[in-house]
This record gives structure tokens, sequence and C-alpha cells, in this order.
């Protein structure tokens, strides 16, 4: 319940900071909802948003492909 709270200050950060952003999100959470994922491109700076047929618990269900994504969005940001 606190995270909410800190919401502006990250939205801050996004904006100014120009930092890369992959948001991978399942598709199916109810917990946080896609609509969550897609707030990032309000804030960042062309943001990755990758919706994957999956819930809440989606690193669980989805690890190799989700860390693919991650190895890929690290490569072509040169990080």
């Amino acid at each position: 319940g606190t995270n909410v709270a800190l919401y502006p200050k990250f939205q801050q950060f996004l904006r100014t900071s120009q930092v890369p952003v992959l948001a991978v999100w399942g598709k199916n959470d109810t917990i946080f909802p896609p609509a969550g994922a897609e707030a990032f491109k309000r804030d960042a700076k062309n943001p990755k948003v990758v919706l994957l047929d999956g819930g809440h618990f989606l690193v669980e269900s989805h690890t190799e492909e989700i860390s693919k994504l991650m190895l890929d969005f690290l490569a072509e940001n040169g990080i």
C-alpha cells in the first residue's frame, strides 16, 4: 500500500531520466491489469511494453520468454 504514494516520484524520474524501460506484463493479470504496463508510455521515452498470455506470476510461467526479452532489451540499449 505504501508504493502508491511513491508513484508520482517514480513517474517524474521516468520523465526526466530517459532511462530505458522494459515492461513485461501478463495480459491476464487481475492484480496489476495491463493498463499498468501501458501507463509507462505516458512517462518513459519509447518504453518497450510486452503483454504475454499469462497472469500475475508471469515470471514463473514464462521464464525463458522473459529472459530472452530481457537479454534482447539490454543488447538493444547497449547495456
